[in-house]
């Protein structure tokens, strides 16, 4: 039977510097600590996706070597059924992540590697188990062509689709259309608006401009600590941050919160209660260091709301 939720995107190894504060342009520092783990917001949100409950599928490119066999281990260990394609002419890709202590904020830069070749023949290879999806997701770190392909095919067969735009790039004329939620961060929903987003009344605005270009269910805005926004037919409402435990590390929330939406939507839960639940993933992946490892279980999740 093909998955319940299908993922295309990205895997890269996370080189993650800790130090006490982000540095200057030009500047070096002296850092905390160094870990090098499994990454991609893509893989993030399959991860998160399968520990929360769903039942995943990804799609990707790795490179045959280390950080492409790391990547098999830990879906595998997550609980992801790998759809990914082992390309032998190219590495994985890896990404250098720098991590503020204090408070957690993070800095990235991403080479794909491999995955940068995932291409629409690559899509239409796996479209029976695109289109029979109950969840399709994707993302923007891998080529745009391929990601809307991903869309056209999931939303022809009748999946939810879920494009959380990130990195903040231009869309191609009518990929808006082919999504049931989109789900910007600030600056991502500044960049697709040109709104400047700073808090709830100015994320309202962005959300309502991006569903008047044509997204069919809801826009979902996240705000970080400060929660998200969400619009939709029935208006404009605000969803309430959760606390956990204090934060260590932020830099796998959005793909938490991704991840944990694409779950309880296959689970058929209303749009309000799957972003309660995906607020309560992200809320449990920033009390612990890294990105994948970060991502809760089932019963961490229903714990913090009370299941």
């Amino acid at each position: 039977m093909p998955p319940d939720i299908v993922i295309l995107g990205v895997f890269v190894a996370d080189a993650a510097f800790r130090c006490d504060r982000l540095p200057k342009l030009g500047e070096t520092l002296i850092g905390t600590g160094f870990t090098l783990g499994p990454g991609g917001k893509g893989s993030n949100q399959a991860v998160a996706a399968a520990k929360s409950g769903g039942d995943v599928g990804f799609l990707t490119r790795i490179g045959d070597d280390t950080f492409g066999a790391m990547g098999r281990a830990v879906w595998a260990e997550a609980g992801v059924r790998s759809m990914a394609i082992t390309d032998a002419a190219r590495a994985t890709g890896a990404a250098g992540i720098f991590i503020e202590e204090t408070q957690g904020r993070n800095a990235i830069v991403i080479s794909p590697g491999a995955a940068a070749a995932l291409s629409v023949s690559d899509v239409e290879a796996e479209a029976v188990a695109i289109a029979t999806a109950k969840v399709a997701m994707t993302q923007l770190e891998q080529p745009m062509a391929a990601a809307l392909r991903f869309l056209q095919i999931a939303a022809a067969g009748g999946a939810v689709t879920i494009l959380n735009p990130a990195p903040a790039t231009a869309l191609p004329d009518g990929m808006l259309a082919l999504c049931d939620y989109l789900t910007p961060n600030e600056t991502e929903a500044e960049a697709l608006t040109s709104i400047t987003v700073t808090d709830m009344p100015s994320a309202t605005r962005a959300a309502k401009a991006l569903l008047a270009q044509g997204v069919r269910r809801a826009v979902i805005v996240t705000l970080g600590g400060a929660g998200a926004v969400v619009v939709d037919a029935d208006g404009a409402r605000g969803v309430a941050p959760m606390q956990a435990g204090p934060a260590v590390d932020t830099t796998g929330a959005g793909d938490a919160f991704n991840g944990g939406f694409a779950t309880a939507l296959a689970e058929g839960q209303p749009l309000d209660d799957a972003l309660r639940f995906a607020t309560a993933v992200a809320a449990l992946s920033v009390t612990k260091p890294g990105t994948a490892a970060s991502m809760p279980a089932r019963a961490e999740v229903g714990a913090l709301l009370g299941r």
